[in-house]
């Protein structure tokens, strides 16, 4: 018997860093996403094997089910041990997806790049949760930690605004007449979002509170734009109150200071993907800076 479970990338729009101590997130599910393929095997072993999304095998090995039931800690983090640590987590959390059967063989595939940074461990681990049927936030607590917004994405086809405090999702409406206006544009590199949130960690001052209330109104502001420089000007405000959060340089500042335009950081600051807002087509001028994946809001973000 084949299941196959699927799960949404996703990608942040406000609230990145502060959302881990209360804040409103607002997030957007993407087209792309990743499936998790399950089908019986042997040997009380798991035969996996993923796939990138223009069909490459990048990762293939044997679990065994005592590999995952014992979850050995001393190895170096690799996809393997990775993957281990997920299935016993699941494990502790309900074991009988192991004790119920013989072995397995996985597959799972990716319709994005996997250093695009959508959520290759998200979908991952929310997908894992369907098949093993445990709470997916239970799971990425118990194993990689974060605030949970990624796997909300994953379970969602709209909008939300996402609360870490009950993991609580708010579906929203979010269908602004200047999409043609919003563009992703992918940096070529992989931002590590464990890092990232350490050092926001460690550069958290004692205006929490405010920084929050602040952070909720701006979102606010964002959801409630009515045209492109309402829009822009929430986005542009928010970009520069988590600079001085942060105490960095926003990624404009940075790379792109001739830009006519906004350029928003999304999730972890200096990688992944950037928004950006404006008037004009920029393809060309992000093309001659040397960032040739550009895709637009309907590209993007999924639309239901």
């Amino acid at each position: 018997m084949k299941t196959t479970f699927y799960s949404n990338g996703k990608l942040l729009i406000s609230g990145e860093y502060l959302v881990l101590d209360g804040a409103d997130a607002f997030a957007l599910p993407t087209k792309f996403g990743q499936d998790l393929v399950v089908e019986n095997g042997s040997n009380r072993e798991i035969n996996w094997k993923s796939y990138d999304f223009d069909g490459q095998l990048w990762f293939e090995d044997t679990l065994t089910f005592s590999e995952i039931i014992d979850n050995p800690t001393s190895e170096p983090e690799t996809v393997k041990t990775t993957l281990i640590q997920i299935l016993h987590e699941a494990y502790r959390l309900n074991p009988d997806f192991l004790e119920n059967t013989n072995g397995y063989n996985i597959s799972t595939h990716l319709s994005f790049p996997k250093n695009w940074g959508l959520g290759t461990s998200s979908t991952l681990l929310n997908n894992v949760a369907q098949w093993t049927k445990v709470n997916a936030f239970t799971l990425l607590k118990n194993s990689f930690g974060g605030s949970g917004y990624d796997i909300a994405c994953a379970q969602n086809d709209t909008p939300i605004v996402y609360q870490i405090e009950n993991n609580t999702v708010k579906p929203v409406s979010f269908h602004p007449d200047f999409t043609q206006n919003i563009h992703f544009v992918y940096l070529n590199k992989k931002q590590n979002s464990k890092a990232a949130i350490q050092a926001y960690y460690n550069n958290k001052n004692q205006n929490l509170a405010q920084n929050i209330t602040e952070n909720n109104k701006i979102t606010a502001a964002i959801l409630n734009a009515k045209t492109v420089k309402e829009f822009a000007f929430a986005v542009e405000k928010h970009e520069i109150h988590l600079s001085d959060i942060l105490e960095m340089q926003t990624i404009k500042e940075i790379a792109f200071p001739d830009f006519d335009g906004v350029v928003k950081s999304l999730g972890a600051w200096g990688g992944d993907f950037v928004m950006v807002i404006s008037k004009e087509e920029p393809r060309s001028y992000f093309a001659s800076k040397g960032y040739e994946t550009i895709l637009s809001y309907d590209e993007m973000i999924l639309q239901k």
